[in-house]
């Protein structure tokens, strides 16, 4: 795969986000309904010959389950293929950064943040658990965080039916499906698997935000799967001393060997991280406002036209997705080139900028193309040179906020700054 390949005759590849050990996922753009989307593929001609059956299952299954669940805390799948030998499934885009990001960047999360995101993961496991899922495969590289806080869930690729469709659960012979880190004692020794597993996992996860490592260590993952079945439950307050004892209580009642001894259900989870997350989720994750570029994202998204280098290429560029009515991806290919320093003539980005504030008009984002345009304004208002044009982009946030049906003194006070 590589930037600009097209799938399934609409789909866009534009720069890569993972590779795993059987798959890619690609950032792209879906050119019939100009949105931004991902891209997930499984080479099959990575997986070994004998395991090819189960991973193609597992794959679609992924794609049905997923879809299943209509949960904010969930991506919502789009649409799912071929493309050569390869399958593929096409989901919203997440714009954000893997808690396991997160939690190596802080070293460990405040208890307010841990309780949100924890919460926020109870509440698509209740959806999940209702609709007789489990996810079975729980960790924090499986939980993406969004610049303003929000928390989803990915990866339904092992989850499991409740019930008698458990026993033909997709494995291979002595496999155990599962992350050996965030494992439950039953899955590891084979037994059934039920919504227990996932709070388990959960609690391994809280542990992990609390403390900045995972309730087990270990040398292998034999020695991991044993330590999950036969170690003490570590007490969180011997390694953070501030952790409220009635969330160390609920924590150590996550983390029992025996399912039973779990509390009976995540919505009873979600209720008691309640009183820990101030009633709820909070705003900004890590104190990170919301931008909709967040600094993880950035580091890992470069631009997906690089032959762009100078102002008139990049606006050429822009100029044919405009044409196609592709104002989103046009929009955001503007946004990443001003993000990344492109260069252009004389450093002037006026045009620039004019440019991103109309494809966010064009892409009926009016609310960004007020500030788009506002902004614009008051920076190029004390030049003799830009006066009609900074005219012309108060003009243009005026019937913005009309549109929006608010007043306009904010581009008034813009006028006079």
């Amino acid at each position: 795969m590589q930037a600009r390949d097209r799938v399934g005759d609409r789909y866009e590849l534009t720069y890569p986000i993972g590779r795993g050990g059987m798959g890619q996922v690609w950032a792209g753009y879906d050119e019939r309904l100009d949105r931004p989307v991902a891209v997930k593929f499984l080479r099959t001609k990575e997986v070994p010959e004998t395991e090819r059956e189960v991973a193609v299952k597992r794959f679609r299954r992924e794609a049905r389950v997923t879809a299943r669940l209509d949960h904010p805390g969930v991506p919502v799948i789009h649409d799912l293929g071929t493309h050569d030998d390869d399958l593929y499934i096409v989901m919203q885009l997440v714009r954000g950064c893997q808690l396991a990001d997160l939690v190596a960047e802080q070293e460990r999360l405040s208890v307010t943040e841990s309780a949100s995101i924890a919460a926020q993961v109870c509440s698509v496991l209740t959806d999940a658990h209702a609709a007789s899922l489990v996810h079975r495969d729980l960790k924090p590289q499986n939980l993406m965080v969004t610049p303003s806080g929000v928390v989803k869930v990915l990866d339904f690729g092992v989850a499991a039916l409740i019930g008698p469709a458990e026993q033909s659960r997709l494995t291979a012979t002595g496999h155990t499906l599962g992350t050996p880190a965030y494992i439950a004692p039953e899955q590891a020794s084979g037994a059934a698997v039920g919504p227990a597993a996932d709070l388990y996992a959960l609690g391994c996860i809280l542990f992990e935000m609390l403390t900045g490592r995972p309730p087990f260590e270990a040398g292998n993952s034999l020695e991991m799967l044993h330590r999950h079945m036969r170690s003490p439950v570590p007490i969180v307050v011997e390694y953070r001393s501030d952790v409220p004892d009635d969330l160390a209580h609920l924590l150590f009642c996550l983390l029992a060997k025996d399912p039973s001894d779990r509390p009976a259900s995540a919505a009873e989870v979600e209720q008691l991280l309640g009183h820990f997350a101030g009633g709820g989720s909070v705003g900004a994750v890590g104190g990170r406002k919301a931008d909709p570029l967040a600094s993880t994202m950035a580091d890992l998204s470069p631009p997906p036209h690089r032959s762009a280098r100078t102002l008139a290429e990049l606006r050429a560029q822009v100029e044919e997705l405009a044409e196609q009515e592709r104002y989103v991806q046009a929009a955001d290919m503007v946004e990443r080139a001003l993000a990344a320093g492109v260069e252009t003539v004389n450093g002037e980005l006026v045009p620039l900028r004019f440019d991103l504030a109309n494809l966010y008009l064009l892409a009926g984002d009016l609310r960004r193309a007020r500030r788009a345009f506002e902004e614009l304004a008051r920076d190029v208002s004390q030049s003799a040179d830009h006066q009609e044009l900074a005219e012309e982009c108060r003009r243009n946030a005026i019937a913005c906020q009309v549109d929006l049906g608010e007043a306009a003194e904010p581009v008034s006070e813009a006028r006079e700054q």
